[in-house]
């Protein structure tokens, strides 16, 4: 295996961090001034540093087979030099072979959603707070402005929706998948709607149930633990929206959850899906280790499209886009302010863990949610994945209507009341 190390030192050679590689039995590969420093317990994990499986050294990392010292900020500078052209292109990972075998719906039942959902979100609700901002809002915020810190940027974020869905006092309205309460509750407080949210975690449900007591809320807000598949309204919602929720639909039920949409939102309604799509126009999820690293430690089952998918299937449903926005560096620089967050208090996040899921366990959740919050930060940054806020509308047919002849909803069909 000696034969590794040639290869590796030639890669070393044009990294843009130096590194030090600690080798198995004892030897070492130094650079001067390096500031990373890895070391290797095994031959095995040194092979996957040769073949830039970015993805397998990270699974190594978490499993304690691999030693990694240096800031998450020049780590990601040497991984996105490692990976091999564009990751998005790459034929391997569990994504392509999940494609290959004509995906079936039974990845996707409402209890196996139940349980990846409650895999994710239901670590702990202490060690989320830790590193997301004070409203637990865990999706892309909106830095309108540059000097926004986070939690500005994510209350930015919730009134950019509020006022694209064009909220109105009195209105029904529905947030599938609504996390600890972010959007929900800034929607009753700042635009008097009567809200309902779903969500599959049971962490985030009993979170909210208790926001909406101590807010006095409990008339006109509520939120339950359900599938969006059992959701079945008496009257249909004035507005919808899902913020970080279709990735965990399933390419294959996606027809099917916008048909959903469409028939719990009024004709002329609004609803706005915000989410991960894919850089890549064939849908393929990320190579060099990436995308398998992620479906076993982060987010399993999670699946990632291209928004040409996700628009294709909302028209099927019967619904019109009228608006789409890419938000894709504001979500680099969203994850790399939690992913700041969370090495500022290693310490404060390692002892929550320990609590709540044991030592070993923990340390391995602490490993991959580090590599994870920077790994992804520095994909967004790449433009391998983007971010996408589509807002449509169910047509109601009515061509005379509206201030706009032929609109057939509510929207204005400028985009100027967004940014009054």
């Amino acid at each position: 295996m000696l034969s590794l190390v040639p290869k590796i030192e030639s890669q070393l050679a044009s990294l843009p961090v130096p590194v030090s590689i600690q080798l198995p039995g004892g030897g070492r590969i130094d650079q001067p001034g390096a500031r990373v420093r890895l070391s290797f317990s095994s031959w095995t994990s040194l092979a996957k540093l040769a073949a830039q499986q970015v993805g397998g050294i990270g699974e190594d990392y978490v499993e304690g087979r691999v030693g990694i010292e240096g800031t998450m900020r020049e780590l990601m500078a040497l991984a996105a030099a490692l990976v091999p052209g564009k990751p998005i292109e790459s034929n391997s990972g569990w994504w392509t072979r999940l494609l290959s075998n004509a995906k079936s719906r039974g990845t996707h039942t409402q209890r196996k959603d139940a349980e990846q959902i409650q895999f994710h979100y239901d670590v702990s609700d202490d060690f989320y707070a830790l590193w997301l901002d004070p409203r637990r809002v865990y999706s892309c915020a909106y830095f309108r402005t540059p000097e926004l810190d986070l939690a500005g940027a994510q209350e930015a974020k919730l009134d950019h929706i509020c006022k694209k869905l064009m909220l109105q006092p009195g209105e029904r309205y529905l947030d599938i998948g609504s996390g600890w309460g972010g959007l929900l509750l800034w929607a009753a407080e700042h635009y008097g709607v009567d809200a309902t949210g779903i969500t599959l975690s049971k962490n985030q449900h009993a979170h909210v149930t208790r926001l909406i007591e101590e807010k006095g809320l409990a008339g006109r807000v509520r939120v339950r633990l359900m599938d969006y598949r059992e959701l079945k309204a008496d009257q249909p919602f004035d507005k919808i929206s899902s913020v970080g929720m279709f990735e965990h639909v399933g390419s294959a039920n996606m027809g099917e959850y916008f048909r959903d949409v469409h028939a719990l939102l009024r004709p002329g309604g609004l609803t706005l899906q915000h989410g991960i799509t894919s850089g890549h126009l064939d849908h393929k999820q990320m190579g060099a280790g990436m995308g398998d690293f992620i479906e076993k430690y982060i987010f399993p089952g999670g699946e990632i499209l291209h928004v040409t998918r996700i628009l294709t299937d909302t028209a099927a449903a019967g619904l019109e886009m009228v608006d789409t926005e890419n938000l894709r560096p504001h979500y680099a620089r969203t994850l790399w302010a939690w992913s700041d967050a969370l090495e500022a208090r290693l310490d404060e996040a390692r002892a929550v863990l320990e609590r709540t899921a044991g030592a070993e366990k923990g340390e391995r959740i602490l490993r991959a949610y580090r590599l994870y919050l920077a790994g992804s930060a520095m994909s967004f940054e790449q433009g391998w994945i983007a971010l996408h806020q589509m807002l449509s509308a169910r047509p109601d047919g009515a061509v005379s209507s509206h201030s706009i002849r032929g609109a057939q909803s509510v929207y204005p069909f400028a985009r100027d009341y967004i940014y009054k």
